[in-house]
């Protein structure tokens, strides 16, 4: 199991920017029957973690200055800067091993496909991750979907194809199309798109010499904002 090294954090709110000037995470641990923690993570050693386990790989997670020195939790969700890309914030859950749960695990794509190979056809991947339910020690880190069962543009693979073990259950349509393979643009449809239509300007502008001046709009509505719907684990920091 992966070990990820953690301390308890007391800086928090507008704080948080100290310690991520200090190179570390800001972090937040819940979960069942337990009290929130907030931590903070060395920022290198979560990102190589991150790497490996994904949001669906158990974690030994050590936390310097608990009564409690590690716990078995998995990584639930993370925030990144919007314009940089840097991990912000984790959330980290303590899972029971005795309970089921559901986690999104990524599809890696392996082997080649006859139609693209042999017929210069386009592979189209209509999705690149799926649920999963189960026991938190039989959770797969990936799932491998392989395309060499792809000969022809009528093949495809749906959900019901995945090969996984049978203590994991897939929280998905069995019909949903996983992967598939389109033909490509034959060189006389590329050229057809490249033409760019011509404008006649004399038509133009006998238009607009016809129409009549629109009165200005006025008392238009302001724009409505959208709620943020909030995640199931819903944990706030004072």
């Amino acid at each position: 199991m992966l070990e990820l090294l953690s301390k308890l954090r007391e800086e928090t709110g507008a704080k948080n920017k100290q310690v991520r000037e200090q190179g570390f995470i800001p972090a937040i641990l819940y979960g069942y029957k337990i009290n929130n923690l907030n931590l903070s993570v060395n920022y290198m050693d979560f990102e190589k973690t991150y790497k490996k386990a994904g949001e669906s790989t158990l974690i030994k997670l050590k936390i310097k200055g608990d009564k409690k020195e590690e716990r078995t939790v998995l990584i639930y969700d993370v925030a990144k800067d919007p314009v940089t890309g840097k991990f912000i914030h984790i959330d980290f859950n303590q899972v029971r091993m005795d309970q089921k749960t559901t986690v999104e695990v990524s599809l890696v794509f392996i082997g080649k496909s006859e139609a693209v190979e042999r017929d210069r056809g386009v592979l189209v991947k209509s999705i690149q991750a799926v649920e999963v339910e189960a026991l938190p020690q039989d959770f797969p880190n990936e799932i491998e979907v392989d395309i060499s069962v792809l000969k022809t543009f009528d093949d495809s693979i749906c959900i019901k194809n995945l090969e996984i073990s049978d203590k994991v259950k897939l929280i998905a349509d069995p019909e949903e199309v996983v992967a598939s393979v389109m033909p490509s643009r034959t060189d006389e449809e590329l050229e057809k798109l490249e033409e760019a239509p011509e404008e006649k300007v004399d038509e133009v502008e006998v238009e607009e010499k016809g129409k009549d001046k629109e009165a200005p709009i006025q008392d238009r509505d302001p724009d409505q904002s959208v709620g943020k719907q909030k995640k199931p684990f819903d944990s706030k920091e004072e």
